[in-house]
């Protein structure tokens, strides 16, 4: 009787009625059996007995990587540790177990790997995203003169697209039609989203076009490979004309239409999906849930958006970020900072994306202590360096009022690249500060950093707000110098440029040049600035252009009275406010905020519904006095003609920013930054008042409004009374 008749036996009666988990090491010394058998027995059971059935079943029900270690063992005892059947099996299993190394270990153990071998460790590196390893593999099977399969192009064109190996994916492109796979709908499915994942369009549309049998899959590499690309037009009409075909669309083509929808701004049709949704019984699906929340977000319905995301019990960073970008993108600033606390506070980890939202509307908030902590808290993480994560924060410094901790985040930037340049660029040009802007764009030079058309947007505004005009309009027409076509958004910087300077009929003769047509803002920047020099004549025309882009704008009827306010043209001020009515038109509201201990306080004109508004009105009415007595004299040119002298000048300094200096005042400690955000442009004698105010309450004024920031400290402003 032979030994290895006893190793089977012992197989045979000892571990095949036990459960992996009672599976034990066994010694191949079996000599105390062999006296207990005939040879014609022994023979008869080596030759029934299947090993790679046996092995193959242990296999399929492995948990974990001790098992593979004792089912490995077996094999080897066995003699069984170059069979390509069971190798297949078992880095099969191995990597469904996360175990690629082990799984790659039992691999190199085969001295002739055969196709079906090469195709499971293929398999492994490319759905573990090791997709440069994958490619040696595949580099290495074709040197040992194994031919690839239907089964191993698919995940080499995986490997490409993740490795974003272009060049490498049209040699296997090649291989597949010299191989004869270009009927294989799975190889060519691969080759739909390959060309759709390198950003190669139009060839993925090539070969998807030629398709014989388009299964949901093709379908689905197509639209997602569409909306992935920027065309979201494009992957609805392949979508219209898939459920023309009556293929029934699956999870991912459903998310990739959703996506196409929400780029284009689309509730109701998304709407339509969701319905579809439900009635596929889809609606639980994670990824249609994180479509679905950032549908309802970007098109302003956050609430629904907040419905579906509290459907989830544990939302993933990605369901996380689509809400708080929502929220962020909606104006719901404070909504998304809460919901980044409460994230962190879960312990889910926040990525790039979370940080830049929440950076966003810490921006939108504009308090700067809250701005403080986001900075401490990027400065712990994993994203200190990150390039985008520090562009946020130098843009949301600047727009919460403090353009040298922007710069502070600047300098710690390792690798600068035309984004970060810009946005410190911009960050100056929302202060006023034309110069400092100036030599940023110097020295981004100098670092050979080419500039975009972002840069000379940041660039015209710093010359803008500093009253640079000869700068500006050199920088605007050296712009085609580097290579960049000027947009709309440079053209109306120009206008206001000019025209706050008081060259109105240069300004009207630039607009009348512009190669392109000229929209609201380059209309209404040159409205503005006839308000500022009393010109009625070209502020009507103006104003006529103005409505006739957007009729139901109140902005720009407010905007034509005050024109004619200024004017002392009383008759024509109510004519304009009959007509607004008549429109159904109302005058935004002006309110204030001011930041106090890291908080917001709310004020509207005249607002006494404070708690301590008795106290805030004792004090304005301390400061007009002080105000009166260092020579204040309002300007009352523009307040309603109807009110008699007395009540003008109450009128002026119960508007909303004085009600916020004054809470800033009884509230703060002497000396400290008062930082106050307007929701609209600040107004003359406010201007004057607070330039006053700061020289004789010894503090610095910091005030945001919709135009700009002005710094007020010792009686002066940082825009120099240009704004």
């Amino acid at each position: 009787m032979t030994a290895s008749f006893a190793v089977a036996r012992r197989i045979h009666f000892k571990f095949l009625p036990t459960t992996l988990t009672s599976f034990k090491f066994f010694s191949s010394s079996s000599s105390l059996l062999v006296n207990y058998y005939d040879d014609d027995y022994a023979t008869a059971h080596i030759n029934t007995f299947d090993y790679d059935s046996f092995f193959a079943s242990l296999l399929d029900k492995s948990t974990h990587n001790t098992h593979l270690h004792q089912i490995h063992a077996q094999i080897i005892v066995s003699g069984l540790k170059e069979s390509n059947f069971l190798a297949t099996k078992f880095v099969h299993v191995s990597s469904n177990l996360g175990e690629f190394g082990y799984a790659r270990k039992v691999f190199d153990e085969i001295p002739e790997p055969n196709v079906f071998l090469w195709n499971s460790i293929i398999r492994c590196y490319s759905k573990h995203s090791m997709f440069s390893e994958c490619l040696r593999l595949y580099s290495r099977m074709q040197v040992e003169g194994v031919s690839p399969d239907g089964f191993t192009l698919p995940h080499v064109l995986k490997a490409c697209s993740g490795a974003m190996e272009l060049a490498m994916g049209r040699q296997v492109h090649c291989q597949i039609y010299r191989r004869g796979f270009e009927s294989d709908v799975f190889v060519q499915n691969g080759l739909v989203a390959f060309y759709a994942k390198c950003g190669e369009i139009g060839k993925a549309w090539i070969v998807f076009d030629v398709l014989n049998d388009r299964t949901i899959v093709s379908w689905t590499s197509i639209i997602s490979g569409y909306t992935q690309n920027g065309n979201p037009m494009e992957a609805l009409r392949i979508f219209s004309r898939m459920r023309e075909l009556d293929v029934k669309p699956d999870c991912i083509a459903l998310v990739s239409v959703l996506r196409a929808y929400t780029d284009v701004d689309d509730l109701g049709q998304g709407k339509c999906i969701q319905g579809l949704v439900v009635k596929l019984g889809l609606e639980l699906e994670h990824d249609l849930l994180v479509a679905l929340t950032s549908l309802y977000s970007k098109c302003g319905e956050v609430w629904t958006a907040r419905f579906l995301f509290d459907q989830m019990e544990r939302p993933d960073v990605v369901l996380w970020n689509a809400m708080i970008s929502g929220y962020a993108k909606s104006g719901y600033a404070d909504e998304a900072v809460e919901l980044f606390h409460r994230m962190i506070s879960a312990n889910v980890r926040p990525d790039s994306i979370t940080l830049r939202s929440t950076i966003i509307a810490c921006a939108q908030v504009g308090a700067l202590e809250l701005a403080r902590w986001m900075d401490d808290y990027v400065d712990k993480s994993l994203y200190r360096n990150d390039v985008l994560v520090n562009t946020a924060l130098i843009d949301m410094y600047a727009k919460c009022g403090n353009v040298d901790c922007a710069r502070s985040v600047f300098d710690r930037t390792p690798c600068k690249d035309v984004v970060v340049w810009s946005a410190m660029i911009v960050g100056y040009g929302l202060h006023g500060r034309g110069y400092e802007a100036i030599d940023m764009f110097s020295a981004m030079r100098r670092a050979g950093v080419k500039p975009n058309d972002v840069t000379f947007i940041g660039l015209l505004l710093a010359c803008n707000h500093a009253g640079l005009v000869q700068e500006g309009w050199e920088y605007f027409h050296s712009i085609r110098g580097h290579g960049i076509e000027p947009r709309h958004q440079h053209y109306a910087i120009v206008v206001d440029l000019l025209g706050r300077a008081g060259y109105l009929n240069e300004a009207y003769e630039f607009i009348s040049s512009m190669p392109i047509e000229a929209g609201v803002t380059v209309w209404g920047a040159l409205l503005s600035a006839c308000k500022i020099y009393r010109n009625v004549a070209l502020g009507e025309y103006a104003a006529e252009r103005v409505f006739s882009l957007e009729p139901f704008n109140a902005g720009h009827y407010v905007q034509l009275a005050n024109l004619y306010a200024s004017a002392g043209l009383w008759s024509h001020v109510r004519k304009v406010r009959i007509l607004m009515r008549e429109k159904g038109l109302s005058k935004d509201l002006g309110y204030s905020l001011i930041e106090i201990n890291g908080k917001l306080q709310a004020f509207r004109v005249g607002d006494k519904s404070h708690p301590r508004s008795r106290e805030i009105f004792e004090e304005l009415e301390n400061l007009e006095r002080r105000l009166k007595e260092a020579g204040f004299v309002p300007d009352t040119d523009s307040v309603l003609h109807d009110l008699n002298s007395e009540d003008k000048e109450e009128s002026l300094c119960n508007h909303s920013e004085r009600l916020a200096i004054a809470f800033g005042l009884i509230t703060t400690p002497p000396g400290t930054t008062l930082r106050i955000t307007k929701n609209l442009r600040a107004c003359v004698n406010c201007h004057s008042a607070a330039k006053l105010i700061s020289k004789l309450v010894g503090r610095e004024i910091v005030v945001r409004d919709a135009n700009r920031f002005h710094h007020f400290k010792d009686g002066v402003c940082s825009c120099k009374d240009y704004w």
